[in-house]
């Protein structure tokens, strides 16, 4: 049984840091990535990781701020996230897909992914 539990969320002042993680059982993925939805906001691509060879992919809005990273070992997926926003407020999804794309753009695309987590709730207040 394939299951993703993410960890990490919280509250935290805008400019700080948090660091979630997304565990996987049940099966080795392609890739993993995290989406996130804000209220009244459809669900939004943050950033992706192919497995084989640990490129990477972001959205825009996190470009240097973010950084997505793995474990093969403890097949577990990272997101650190550095000066946060405050409309980086969100519930964070952590996704995975056992279809390889050779074209990370794929990878941003929440129908490319198969497995979902439950969600983590992040709040940045200002």
């Amino acid at each position: 049984q394939v299951q993703l539990v993410e960890s990490g969320g919280g509250l935290v002042q805008a400019g700080g840091s948090l660091r979630l993680s997304c565990a996987a059982s049940g099966r080795t993925f392609s890739a993993m990535g995290w989406f996130r939805q804000a209220p009244g906001k459809e669900r939004a691509f943050v950033a992706a990781i192919r497995w084989s060879d640990s490129s990477t992919v972001y959205a825009d809005s996190v470009k240097g701020r973010f950084t997505i990273s793995r474990d093969n070992a403890k097949n577990t997926v990272y997101l650190q996230m550095n000066n946060l926003k405050p409309e980086d407020t969100a519930i964070y999804y952590c996704a995975a897909t056992l279809i390889y794309y050779g074209g990370t753009y794929y990878y941003t695309k929440d129908d490319a992914y198969g497995y979902w987590g439950q969600g983590t709730q992040v709040t940045v207040s200002s």
